[in-house]
């Protein structure tokens, strides 16, 4: 498959004998063209891949959640430092990420969505009448955790061009429920320019599923450090040094002492 510039699509690759390493799980995939994204230069902290000039390491903070969260990410998105699934990986240490390839499925996740104490949940739209039928709501997340399995919210982390084709090429998701995110939260999101307002991002999503579900200590902890993140990165933007933590920053490190 070739993409907008004619090349050949990253994700369509098998990952068989390589020359680097999956981002996420450290296996090996095959070579591909050098990629640069706006900032590349800059200097960045090896913890938190922000610009040094407003690191975000000091306001890291783990929670605990009765829901999990995996991540099936396009290949691109792990290159890219506005990535917010990573975040969600910062506050829930127990976060899967998988890199998603057209004809290659990642082993573990599939090993994974036969667990029986997992219950997967695809979160994507329920704007097409061919799944609908496969179109659930918050109140079975709740019958799931009453039967003592754990939810699982599958989070489509890319683009929405590269989500949708993730959702309609990947044939081992499509047995799973689909549960749309009903809010009316528009995006806080600074450092990519969404379609809509209504779009919300990867970590926003995340921390708006957890909040509904009744995680909603875990969802308080996700919105702050999306938050931090967010402020951080867009000051570095404008080589601005944050002198002062925001609201959020003074939370998360008030839960440091806890």
């Amino acid at each position: 498959m070739l993409d907008e510039t004619g090349q050949a699509d990253l994700a369509d690759r098998a990952p068989e004998a390589g020359h680097y390493h999956d981002p996420a799980t450290g296996h090996s995939r095959p070579p591909r063209r050098e990629f640069k994204a706006r900032g590349s230069f800059t200097e960045r902290c090896p913890g938190c891949n922000l610009p040094v000039l407003n690191c975000l390491c000091p306001y890291r903070v783990n929670a605990e959640s009765e829901a999990r969260v995996w991540l099936v990410t396009h290949p691109l998105e792990h290159l890219k430092p506005t990535n917010t699934g990573r975040l969600i990986r910062d506050v829930l240490p127990d976060t899967e990420v998988f890199t998603w390839y057209r004809t290659t499925p990642d082993e573990r996740l599939l090993a994974l969505l036969d667990d029986p104490r997992f219950a997967p949940f695809v979160i994507f739209p329920d704007d097409q009448p061919d799944y609908a039928d496969r179109v659930v709501d918050m109140a079975v997340v709740g019958e799931v955790k009453a039967s003592g399995r754990t939810p699982v919210f599958i989070l489509l982390d890319g683009t929405w061009r590269q989500a949708r084709r993730i959702f309609r090429k990947s044939p081992y998701l499509d047995r799973l429920p689909v549960l749309p995110l009903a809010t009316t939260r528009l995006t806080r999101y600074r450092l990519r320019k969404p379609a809509s307002q209504a779009h919300l991002c990867t970590a926003e999503v995340a921390a708006e599923l957890l909040r509904q579900s009744g995680d909603e200590q875990a969802a308080q902890v996700l919105d702050d450090y999306f938050d931090a993140f967010n402020v951080s990165y867009d000051a570095s933007r404008r080589y601005e040094k944050l002198e002062q933590p925001t609201a959020a920053m003074r939370r998360l490190l008030a839960c440091q002492g806890e």
